[in-house]
């Protein structure tokens, strides 16, 4: 399991934080009030690329360790850096749902030799379970998309043991779609309308010439 250091702070001390290179934070569960805590912006980025919000971390640093999963993060409009974080505390036996990210991997057949376009319907999808079974990412193998109108759809997914979801399991995550060519017909020629009017501007032409 990771873990990343973390220390109390007071209330309104957020922008003397960040100028030192820490992020101030709030901590919260269930039944454990909120506590305000601070933790390094530097060390915090790596874990949030590896952990995401749907894998347990550990806070260490505190008066004691607290296995918690990253609920909420606010980022600077300017530099995207992270300003602020909410932790929420895992209880022992305790279930969550979170939104785990799809990871979509492997080629479709009906793409590569069939000129199929591939729709990703779902980008993430939403699992209940105890925080040790849930997963990180789950897979999406697009290899199972070899022809054209293919769907994959949630009952397809490997969940892990332990983890549920309550979406439908009939609900389409990817599809191939077929490429549809949009030719605009030129309207045809009346040949019969043609020469009525090249007949039309000879007799003008010659009543002029008489004239």
């Amino acid at each position: 399991m990771q873990t990343l250091n973390a220390q109390k702070r007071e209330a309104g001390k957020a922008a003397a934080l960040r100028r030192t290179g820490q992020i101030p934070a709030v901590m919260y569960g269930r039944h454990s009030t909120a506590e305000s805590i601070a933790v390094p912006l530097i060390d915090f980025q790596k874990t949030y690329a590896s952990a995401g919000e749907s894998t347990v971390i550990t806070l260490e640093g505190l008066d004691a360790r607290k296995d918690v999963l990253i609920h909420d993060v606010e980022h600077d409009a300017v530099s995207g850096l992270p300003i602020h974080v909410d932790f929420y505390v895992i209880e022992k036996g305790q279930k969550v749902t979170v939104a785990v990210p799809l990871h979509f991997e492997g080629v479709s057949g009906a793409v590569k030799d069939q000129g199929g376009i591939l729709v990703k319907v779902m980008h993430e999808l939403e699992v209940e379970g105890e925080p040790s079974a849930l997963p990180h990412a789950i897979i999406v193998d697009l290899a199972k998309l070899d022809a054209l109108g293919s769907q994959i759809h949630v009952r397809d997914l490997a969940l892990p043991k332990g983890a549920t979801t309550d979406v439908d399991p009939e609900e389409v995550v990817a599809m191939i779609s077929v490429a549809k060519e949009e030719v605009e017909e030129a309207p045809a020629l009346d040949i019969s309308q043609i020469e009525v009017e090249k007949k039309g501007k000879k007799e003008e032409e010659g009543e002029a010439a008489a004239e």
